[in-house]
């Protein structure tokens, strides 16, 4: 499988969260803790927006995150208040720049860690509901990728968590009419450059790790000596497949079968269920 980070708040560097925390990101490209591989080795991306907020920039590769030299580069140098980070474990689709996460499509940026089961078997079923207008804009070959355009087919621009929740459903129809018993593992998340959506569900319950930061405030408190901490907003959040730093208390699991908006330093739990129409 995978692991991702999503970060919204105050301008940081990107270095300050994909590098620098103890356990980062990149050190679970090559050595995690809490996923289904060890290693996360089969490309890595990162996709960030600029204060105005608007269309992302994206850098895909095929190369491990732990060695390659482009992304240490952009690391120190992009200061940014909402960045995605994700490194690959290729669930079996080819290891290409195209496959890579997060994926993009106008002010839309997507990520996902898990799988639909038997892929191959449900692909073209469910690659039929796309929007035919948005069909030519899929690049890659990856299960993850076109969720994220089967939740732009249905309303992801109106209302996510409800676009995510007819894909989930329509994933789960599918493929309980090919006799597939849990069709769909997920963590992902999503954002229009200014909310993050985040979903954790499996069609076993038994979904894969993810976990938000506390306010704030709250962890300075416990640790008022963490200088990254003294210079970041109260309405800086982080979500994370598994926590970085040697902070565990500054973490919460994120329950079994939730979304969760992470908006303006708020952030709003509910709970989350496929819908098939």
């Amino acid at each position: 499988m995978c692991r991702w980070l999503a970060y919204s708040g105050s301008p940081v560097l990107l270095d300050d969260i994909l590098y620098r925390p103890a356990h980062s990101l990149i050190d679970q490209s090559l050595s995690s803790r809490m996923g289904a591989e060890t290693t996360n080795g089969d490309g890595f991306g990162v996709g960030w927006y600029g204060s105005d907020g608007t269309t992302p920039a994206i850098v895909r590769d095929v190369s491990p995150a732990w060695n390659n030299r482009n992304l240490r580069e952009i690391a120190d140098h992009v200061r940014s208040p909402l960045f995605f980070a994700h490194v690959r474990a290729s669930t079996g689709s080819a290891v290409q720049q195209t496959n890579c996460h997060p994926f993009r499509h106008g002010r839309w940026m997507w990520m996902h860690n898990g799988a639909v089961d038997e892929f191959p078997r449900l692909r073209r079923e469910l690659a039929l509901a796309v929007d035919p207008g948005l069909f030519p804009h899929i690049e890659g070959s990856t299960d993850s990728e076109l969720m994220f355009f089967l939740a732009l087919t249905f309303g992801l621009d109106d209302d996510p968590p409800a676009a995510v929740a007819r894909t989930a459903g329509l994933i789960e129809h599918v493929g309980h009419e090919q006799g597939v018993a849990d069709p769909l593992q997920m963590t992902v998340a999503v954002t229009d450059g200014t909310g993050v959506w985040v979903f954790r569900y499996s069609s076993a319950g038994r979904s894969r790790s993810l976990f938000y930061s506390r306010r704030v405030d709250s962890v300075r408190a416990l640790h008022p000596d963490l200088a990254f901490l003294r210079d970041v907003s109260e309405a800086t959040r982080l979500v994370v497949s598994e926590p970085v730093g040697g902070l565990p208390d500054a973490w919460v699991e994120v329950p079994e079968a939730s979304c969760g908006i992470m908006h303006g330093g708020t952030e709003d739990l509910r709970p989350f269920e496929p819908v098939y129409a």
